[in-house]
């Protein structure tokens, strides 16, 4: 609950009130607990906090529970409870819809949500594949080289078809890019395949969202709401993961340097944020550490919601400053290892004992840690979060496609575009190299054939030149005949030159 005098968040009530100082929250948050245990309802009481603030807000929605909140609340005996018991009336506690934009994946239960395979990049779209560090390999350099040709790299088939067309000509680029194994380039195709039956063929294209449509705000001033409809996309956790991973990324990459502010410029709700680090190569979660380390610098809160603490690394909890642990179970070893691991991340309360504390909670009811005015944590406290504003209860589905349908934003996202990019590029290039072929073999045979007449005629001509004249019948009986003669008047000739000689 945002009090305006005091320009502070009202999130619990403990030994005395406890508030989140809006120049804090861009040291990020936690939100813990077993399921059932009250978290999505301290996520709801924050981010309508936040929203009241004047601060845009993104939340994923994986219960399908969030879109209540574009509905005002109502009554029930344990929310009156509450009021009560807190006073809250006096403040001006009531029931109150927030502007809400719904975004979905598949496009079913929101907007459209889409990017393109260059903005994903090489590193987490070989995560989302599955990929190993040879194929990770090939996949960079394939990226590289669309790069150098200048080949937009939008959807699936773009960069199906680059992959087959380095694979073609990879003895061609072995030189400059290194070694191409046809066996890798096969793996990454059979990869897109899979990705393809998780939706993937959905997600990739254009129009791609510009994240500075999130930074908006009612005609009250209000932060408007951006919930991503989640139940269909975290049937596919590392699709889930990586996505919002990738959001968070581009926020660090879009926003410029603001430094300290008095309250952030957008607020950013990681549900199920374990799947962030699940099965990711080392290399990623330093990424990961490194962005939620440096975002706040650009105005962004960051709040995680995951069941245990330990799903997060410990680089990243380091990182974070308030804290609302609901309760945990301990029924395994494992689990009572991580239940001292959470007891122990808060500074110690005198009054109780953190570990006996945490098991014992009650649904709405946390261990709560703060930062001060001076960022420095607060004392761990058992406190009782504020109820939300807005409903508890899903959004009826007629309402849902009427928000939808009146979003200002559904013209831009609405519709598919399938513009030039690399696969029409290296088909027209294919065509053409195709067509060129063609008319070089036809030309080659015309030639041949040229060559082949040419010979022909060289040939007989050669034949009727160097050749004999064949006789007939008659000729070569005339022939003898004249050769008889010929050898008798010669030997007469002799015998009288010889009688002349003798005389």
């Amino acid at each position: 609950m945002y009090i305006k005098d005091t320009h502070k968040i009202w999130l619990a009530t403990g030994a005395a009130p406890i508030y989140l100082e809006p120049s804090m929250l861009n040291r990020h948050g936690l939100i813990a607990g077993a399921t059932g245990t009250g978290k999505t309802v301290t996520l709801k009481v924050i981010a309508e906090s936040i929203s009241d603030m004047g601060v845009p807000v993104f939340v994923a929605d994986i219960k399908g529970d969030l879109s209540g909140m574009a509905q005002p609340g109502s009554e029930n005996k344990h929310i009156r409870r509450s009021i009560d018991n807190m006073g809250l009336d006096k403040f001006g506690y009531g029931y109150n819809s927030y502007p809400v934009r719904f975004w979905d994946v598949y496009g079913k239960q929101g907007l459209p949500v889409r990017t393109t395979i260059s903005e994903m990049g090489p590193e987490l779209l070989g995560r989302l594949l599955g990929l190993n560090e040879t194929q990770s390999g090939i996949l960079r350099i394939v990226f590289r080289i669309a790069d150098d040709k200048q080949l937009l790299l939008i959807d699936l088939k773009d960069l199906r078809a680059m992959l087959q067309h380095v694979g073609d000509n990879a003895k061609e680029y072995k030189l400059t890019y290194g070694n191409i194994a046809p066996q890798s380039v096969g793996a990454i195709q059979r990869a897109l395949l899979r990705l393809e039956d998780e939706g993937g063929n959905i997600f990739f294209g254009e129009p791609a969202l510009d994240l500075t449509d999130w930074l908006d705000w009612d005609e009250n001033g209000r932060g408007v709401m951006n919930i991503l409809e989640c139940q269909e996309l975290f049937q596919h956790p590392l699709l889930y993961g990586t996505f919002l991973l990738w959001m968070l990324s581009e926020l660090y990459e879009m926003l410029p340097e603001a430094g300290d502010l008095d309250k952030p410029k957008l607020a950013f709700f990681f549900d199920e944020a374990h799947l962030l680090f699940k099965d990711a190569p080392k290399a990623l979660v330093e990424k990961v550490e490194q962005v939620v380390r440096l975002i706040r610098s650009k105005g962004v809160s960051v709040w995680f919601i995951t069941q245990n603490p330990t799903d997060l690394p410990d680089t990243v909890l380091g990182q974070i400053g308030s804290r609302v642990q609901h309760a945990l179970r301990a029924y395994t070893p494992n689990d009572q290892k991580a239940l001292r691991a959470a007891a122990r991340s808060f500074r110690e309360n005198e009054s109780f004992n953190s570990e006996e504390v945490l098991q014992a909670l009650g649904t709405g009811e946390a261990l709560v840690s703060v930062l001060d005015e001076k960022g420095v944590p607060t004392i761990v406290d058992k406190a009782a979060i504020l109820p939300p504003h807005s409903s508890m209860a899903a959004l009826d589905p007629t309402m849902l496609q009427a928000n939808i349908l009146a979003c200002p934003l559904k013209e831009k996202y609405g519709n598919t575009i399938d513009r030039k990019s690399a696969y029409e590029d290296l088909q027209a290039k294919a065509e053409a190299d195709a067509k060129a072929e063609a008319e070089a073999a036809e030309e080659a045979a015309r030639e041949k054939e040229r060559e082949e007449k040419q010979k022909a005629k060289e040939k007989a001509k050669k034949k009727t030149s160097s050749g004999r004249k064949k006789t007939s019948a008659f000729e070569k009986t005339i022939n003898t005949a004249a050769n008889t003669i010929g050898r008798e008047l010669g030997k007469k000739f002799v015998r009288g030159l010889f009688d002349i000689l003798k005389k």
